[in-house]
């Protein structure tokens, strides 16, 4: 794995996937999502829930992971157009629409199906790892400016193994509240209620995109007027 690759791509990397569990489309979820696996988990231990959580959070790393895959192998071409300033209008103006839709003043049809109503029953690890992975391919409305933020940022570092890592990273980070409360599953009735709070998590990332489009378009004006 390249140099390039710091401790705080993997911190910031991880830290957006922990955000992201707790934004208003995938935090209600968390609680179905362990009440499946604990109906998976036969024999009740803390050992073969935690182990069943594992596989849950291993499904949707391997489709995130693919998909770190294909930004590591198409940046070729981005990385030859990364300094343009074409490619940094680009980017201001995926980011400025990520911000939107954060601040739900944007919406994305095709990005608002639930993975609740994808449930798969799971009766084994196997299906565990199946229902995983299906919910990585049902990404809500929240996730996919994240996953999409960080894709860009793998395709301009050209790396496959640094994406499939990174990917790695952020989808036990998305899934490492689903690990806790999947493995202990009295914590369920002590999750704190969806609300405000929720929203106020989403806004700040709309915050943080609209800063980050804010960067882009500037280098966009720097290399026109330069």
């Amino acid at each position: 794995m390249e140099a390039s690759l710091k401790v705080m791509d993997i911190v910031a990397v991880f830290g957006a996937g922990v955000i992201v569990s707790f934004t208003p489309c995938v935090y209600p979820v968390i609680p179905l999502v362990a009440s499946s696996i604990a109906g998976a988990n036969g024999g009740g231990g803390k050992l073969s829930a935690f182990v069943l959580s594992l596989a849950y959070v291993l499904g949707m790393a391997v489709v995130y992971s693919s998909f770190g895959v294909m930004a590591a192998l198409t940046g070729q071409l981005f990385g030859h157009l990364q300094n343009t300033a074409a490619v940094f209008a680009v980017e201001a103006a995926v980011f400025f629409v990520f911000s939107l839709m954060m601040f739900d003043l944007l919406r994305w049809k095709g990005l608002a199906f639930a993975p609740s109503g994808a449930v798969v029953r799971p009766r084994n690890i196997w299906t565990v790892f199946l229902a995983g992975a299906v919910s990585g391919l049902v990404v809500g409305p929240c996730t996919a400016p994240v996953l999409s933020s960080i894709l860009l940022y793998i395709g301009s570092k050209q790396n496959v193994l640094m994406g499939v890592f990174l990917m790695f990273v952020f989808s036990y980070g998305v899934g490492a509240s689903l690990i806790i409360v999947g493995t202990f599953s009295g914590i369920l009735g002590s999750l704190p209620k969806s609300g405000a709070w929720l929203l106020w998590i989403k806004r700040a990332c709309g915050a943080v995109f609209l800063l980050a489009a804010a960067y882009f378009f500037y280098q966009f004006l720097y290399r026109v007027n330069g």
